[in-house]
């Protein structure tokens, strides 16, 4: 494509169209916030500032910016859903999960066994007499 043809030119990325400002040709927002998920940027911005995405996203490595970008997305979803704890209160919360559900199995798998022995008494003892 030639310069200045590029999609982010014609319609700006939602983080410049929020902002308000040119989409330039190497816009650092552009590959990760497209056009039609404008969604996307509000909540980071809501959380972080675009002055400090900017930063965050210069500061990285290309091949580490999308990665970047998506631990941003979550933790700004998590802050709207819990703006105290955040994406903390999320995994506290499938902690606690994890933690009942291994008391689940550890009982199941106890009553397991209590049944298994009993079926292996009965044969056991008949077999002494």
């Amino acid at each position: 494509m030639e310069s200045g043809t590029r999609q982010g030119a014609l319609s700006p990325c939602a983080a410049c169209k929020l902002i308000r400002r040119r989409c330039a040709e190497d816009c650092v927002f552009a590959p990760y916030f497209p056009a039609d998920e404008p969604q996307k940027f509000a909540s980071v911005h809501k959380v972080f500032g675009a002055s400090n995405v900017n930063k965050m996203l210069q500061e990285l490595p290309e091949h580490q910016r999308s990665e970047a970008v998506s631990s941003m997305v979550y933790e700004a979803n998590a802050r709207f859903r819990d703006p105290v704890r955040g994406c903390v209160g999320a995994i506290s919360s499938l902690q606690q999960q994890v933690e009942s559900l291994q008391a689940q199995l550890a009982l199941a798998q106890a009553e397991v066994e209590q049944m298994r022995m009993r079926l292996i008494s009965p044969s056991s003892s008949s077999c002494h007499n």
